[in-house]
């Protein structure tokens, strides 16, 4: 059972009163409007009018209302469980390009349901997949993550476009007054007011673009003049498919679900103090809700989506994880696709307000990633693993254009630095793994070898393992206090060999040496017995030897003593 941290106002099994609830939730549906661009680019790519995007965003605005529902669901099998709502995913939008372009929207959205199949498929074996997910590794996901919303957040913050490349004071001032709103009562603001930060930010920054002229009367005129309920143009419907788009589509698909195996895994973290490591058959039904969310949005034609990053930071920022916002959020995105009035006051959302909330939700994201790499011990294997992803992702965003001229079959892989981050990382844990022993010996020498020979051993084959540092340094006090103990007392007769081995689950010490067997009581030894007997204090070092392990096993057999300590990972 995850066990709450602190700083949460809400954790996920939390039940927030209703009109809190909604207003968490519609401040997750601010956060998820910013990516209704990417169906907007779509249409405008092929030509199309404003009533075939009109279509697009309000079938992708049901899609991910019905996709945040059914990843919070965590029922027979479907749905992490967490607030993690869906939105256009960015992943998708090259191959997405790729199938308007060659056949129209119905290639696109037959093409999308089809990836959302194979989707489906792999989160059936995705618990048997753990060996691809180290800490390390979901780490530079969930950081790439927050890493790649900076492009986008910067040109909006400062209100800049590809038809708008002027910054104006006033845009300055809208996106300045917006951030300081939402980190200022973020910081300093207690109670409710925190809960809402973004949603005050984001409504602070509207009054501020209206007053400032950022906004003028022709937006507010689109929201008068759009109806209060409107029915999608069955027209736009259609399905077609092209086996040669299945290469880019699921690139697509495999980007996205590792995308969504840092924002699940992000999850897991912020809502248990207690985390160790991802849990894969939870992120397995994440990824199923993900693969259905992807089918549903071919059928009823939309954009692919995918688990939202921006909105796992906004709940990081909040303090507010409770599925019930997720279900809250997905309710007013399926009345939104069909109310244009109520969406149209996202859509005519400002630039400058755009890139503050963006800024905001990365902030965490970033922080996050780095705090789950680093959770583990790293070496210099690691240390590549985790430098050079970063680097050579960051390159798609340094250096526009490096890789226009890849192949149409690979280029979602280059298309976005999360992409390319995602794919390089996950090749170079596999490559790097190649020469790392499971199992490592140690032969302690008494009288010549000290603490600082088991503390060197243990913390170079830690890094190398990406062993947790916590139960690393539990290992070290266990053996030094052992190996001290022996030594001292004159128990053993000879060398101490120890063999250490390590999975993903388990870290074993098996240590032989003949002599006379050690003691490991479960109570500790009385002053009074200490007084008494000299011979006692090697109980005490046994017991206390048992407060580091959480098993420990000792026999004797022919003068030869076996004991064996082992630690949960």
């Amino acid at each position: 059972m995850p066990k709450k941290p602190l700083g949460l106002v809400y954790g996920v099994d939390d039940e927030p009163p209703l009109p809190a609830c909604l207003l968490l939730g519609l401040q997750h549906v601010s956060v998820i409007s910013i990516a209704l661009i990417f169906p907007v680019v779509i249409v405008r790519a092929i030509g199309g009018t404003f009533e075939m995007a009109g279509f697009m965003v309000s079938m992708s605005i049901l899609a991910a209302g019905i996709g945040t529902i059914l990843q919070a669901l965590n029922r027979k099998g479907v749905g992490s469980g967490y607030l993690c709502p869906s939105v256009c995913g960015p992943s998708y939008l090259s191959a997405s390009l790729l199938a308007a372009k060659t056949g129209g929207l119905s290639l696109l959205f037959g093409m999308t349901a089809a990836a959302g199949c194979f989707e489906v498929l792999l989160s059936r074996v995705m618990h048997r997949l753990r060996a691809l997910f180290p800490a390390e590794v979901t780490g530079v996901v969930v950081a790439m993550v927050g890493i790649a919303i900076i492009p986008l957040a910067i040109t909006n913050f400062m209100g800049l476009d590809a038809t708008d490349t002027v910054t104006e004071t006033s845009e300055q001032v809208v996106a300045f007054i917006t951030l300081a709103a939402m980190v200022g009562i973020n910081v300093w603001g207690k109670g409710r007011p925190k809960l809402y930060s973004v949603l005050i930010g984001m409504t602070t920054g509207y009054i501020a673009a209206y007053l400032l002229g950022v906004l003028d009367v022709s937006h507010i005129q689109r929201i008068w003049d759009a109806p209060l309920v409107a029915f999608p143009e069955l027209d736009y419907f259609g399905w077609s498919f092209d086996h040669l788009l299945l290469v880019p589509f699921l690139i697509a698909i495999t980007c996205s679900c590792l995308k969504s195996v840092g924002d699940i895994t992000t999850c897991q973290r912020i809502n248990d103090t207690e985390w160790k490591r991802p849990d894969m058959k939870n992120i397995g039904r994440g990824i199923l809700a993900d693969g259905l969310s992807a089918i549903i949005s071919g059928l009823v034609g939309a954009m692919g989506q995918s688990t939202s990053s921006s909105n796992v930071g906004l709940s990081i920022g909040t303090g507010a994880t409770s599925r019930k916002i997720a279900f809250a959020a997905g309710g007013i995105l399926i009345i939104l696709a069909f109310v244009p009035k109520l969406a149209e006051i996202f859509v005519i959302m400002p630039k400058p307000v755009m890139g503050a909330t963006l800024i905001y939700v990365a902030s965490f994201m970033i922080v996050i990633g780095f705090q789950i790499i680093t959770s583990r011990m790293l070496d210099a294997r690691k240390t590549f693993v985790v430098g050079i992803p970063i680097i050579v992702g960051l390159s798609v965003d340094v250096v526009p254009g490096l890789y226009d001229n890849v192949h149409p079959w690979i280029h979602p892989i280059f298309s976005s630095s999360l992409s390319m981050a995602t794919v390089l990382v996950i090749l170079l844990n596999l490559i790097l793994r190649i020469g790392i022993a499971q199992r490592q010996q140690l032969i302690l020498k008494p009288g010549v070898d000290t603490t600082d020979t088991i503390f060197a051993f243990m913390e170079q084959q830690g890094a190398a393992w990406g062993a947790r540092k916590d139960v690393i340094y539990r290992a070290i006090s266990a053996i030094n206090e052992f190996f001290e103990s022996i030594s001292i007392t004159g128990l053993i007769k000879g060398d101490i060999t120890a063999d250490v081995s390590f999975d993903e689950f388990n870290l074993d010490i098996d240590l032989r040496y003949h002599g006379t067997p050690m003691e490991f009581p479960a109570t500790r030894p009385t002053e009074a017995d200490l007084l008494k007997d000299e011979k006692t204090i090697v109980r005490l070092s046994g017991f206390m030897i048992m407060q580091y392990a959480d098993t420990v096993k000792s026999d004797l057999k022919d003068d030869l003593c076996h004991v064996q300590f082992h630690f949960d990972h």
